[in-house]
């Protein structure tokens, strides 16, 4: 018979050993300890339990994973034919790899869980907490800033080393500020080696304690810590959207919020043309607010929910980076160039294999997409028809219609009686000619526009000055005034705004 019974030594005193657990040790299997640096050991000793130990593999292997996969090699070759005991401190199921790879591992030797103390019970019960608040633990040599949640206590564990601690509290900095209290145990629930002490979260690895039974306890933050979680404005707009919320929220839809969608992306643009960082934070929280109305809009009429959107967005990225995300390593990029072809190819794979792809018959314009600027739209749709010789011959060709184009709206805006439908129709044709005459004298239209719309901001600026300076009010200056003051203002050097 082949068995191993995993066994925990508890937090470290004799008196929390299981009595089944007592009872293997003295049992006469050989017996392993992952670790022999544990505060009952040496009770164990003093027992006449003979044991082996791991501590050799921390010294020769280059990492924790390597140390554990051997370890779970090593027991399971051993425990063939016989039983053994494998004794870890804690539980065998608290962050316990090697008992992990054990399970996983185990095909002809049967794994038997015994049990144990955890750490958890003695350092909640040291600081007075009750984990139904909200628990969080994490390993303190593989924490990463996305797995802190502040509106939760954090335990962390594994802090066994001043090195550790620095990892930890610089982690830990992304999040709360340095002067944070955080609370540091060492050896809960070992009589006479219990430590406990709260210190400014800055001060962290500065302890001369802290070894193997060291565990940090970081208190849930305040609301306004939990506003630099990324589901905590997810939650404001839940509540925006409820009966007795806002008025405004509560009343709109996707058709209505679709303009604001298009405004705060432009607004995220022109904080990157400023160049202005703080800006562009503000703005990208707006147009975040954006993606989570939509997202609590479509989760009440059951469409899909804002997790949806985070898996087709997690699943969209490895789909279409094969070259870092694949499991076969085949698929490589050596410079931005080629990665961007991965993508396309994968895009194209992806719009070949949709049902909708698939129904639709073959047309020039197919490859065109439709989710950007109106006139970003009209470039696209005036080049692929070019493509298929579907184009003027010159420029002046497209002067000549936009001239046209021009007389057709003009007509409209002088008729007797004003068909709107017309007159908007009439307006398009003219813009879309206008987008035409951008295309083949190679000009960016919405660069070209912004310009305008600066070179107007800066001349209207100067004019605004002038009427202030007059001392009279908007409605007392003449329109000749006006246009005097426009004039010297395209001729004067006003700086940019």
């Amino acid at each position: 018979m082949s068995i191993i019974h995993v066994v925990g030594l508890g937090p470290g005193d004799l008196d929390s050993l299981p009595v089944r657990t007592h009872r293997l040790l003295r049992g006469g299997h050989p017996v392993f300890l992952r670790t022999a640096v544990h505060p009952v050991v040496e009770d164990l000793r003093r027992e006449g339990i003979s044991f082996s130990s791991f501590d050799p593999l921390y010294e020769t292997a280059d990492d924790f994973d390597q140390v554990y996969r051997a370890i779970a090699a090593a027991l399971l070759e051993t425990a063939r034919g016989q039983e053994i005991v494998y004794a870890v401190p804690g539980h065998p199921l608290m962050a316990e790899q090697s008992v992990q790879y054990l399970l996983r591992d185990a095909k002809d030797v049967e794994v038997r869980i015994e049990g144990g103390q955890s750490f958890i019970d003695p350092v909640c019960t040291l600081l007075g907490i009750d984990p139904i608040e909200g628990l969080l633990l994490l390993d303190g040599t593989a924490m990463q800033v996305q797995q802190i949640t502040p509106g939760v206590h954090l335990l962390i564990a594994q802090v066994f080393h001043p090195r550790v601690a620095g990892d930890v509290k610089l982690t830990l900095m992304e999040v709360f500020p340095d002067e944070y209290p955080v609370t540091v145990v060492r050896a809960a629930g070992v009589s006479g080696m219990e430590r406990m002490e709260t210190i400014p979260l800055y001060e962290l690895d500065r302890l001369d304690w802290i070894d193997h039974l060291t565990t940090v306890f970081v208190p849930a933050g305040d609301a306004h810590l939990q506003r630099r979680d990324a589901w905590y404005p997810a939650r404001l707009v839940e509540r925006l959207r409820r009966p007795g919320g806002c008025p405004w929220d509560r009343k709109q839809t996707h058709e209505s919020l679709r303009p604001y969608a298009i405004e705060e992306a432009y607004e995220v643009a022109d904080a990157i043309d400023r160049g202005d960082p703080d800006a562009l934070a503000d703005e990208l929280g707006d147009l975040y607010l954006q993606i989570l109305l939509h997202a609590q809009i479509a989760s009440e009429a059951g469409d899909f929910t804002l997790r949806d959107v985070f898996e087709k967005l997690s699943d969209k990225l490895i789909r279409r980076h094969p070259h870092v995300f694949g499991e076969d390593g085949g698929t490589r990029a050596r410079s931005p160039e080629e990665a961007e072809a991965i993508w396309a190819e994968q895009k194209a794979a992806e719009a070949g294999g949709s049902s909708q792809g698939a129904a639709q018959a073959h047309s020039v314009l197919d490859e065109v997409r439709w989710g950007k600027s109106a006139f970003a739209v009209a470039k696209a749709l005036q080049v692929k028809a070019a493509e298929v010789g579907f184009d003027w011959d010159k420029p002046e060709d497209v002067l000549e219609k936009l001239r046209e184009e021009v007389e057709e709206l003009a007509d409209e805006v002088t008729a007797a009686q004003r068909d709107e439908e017309k007159l908007t129709d009439e307006f398009a044709d003219v813009l879309f000619t206008v987008v035409n005459l951008a295309r083949w004298l190679e000009l960016d239209i919405e660069k070209s526009l912004s310009a305008a719309n600066r070179k107007f901001a800066r001349r209207f600026a100067y004019v605004e000055s002038q009427v202030k300076a007059s001392g009279l009010a908007w409605s007392d200056v003449d329109v000749n005034t006006l246009e005097r003051y426009w004039n010297d203002a395209k001729i004067s050097r006003i700086p940019e705004r």
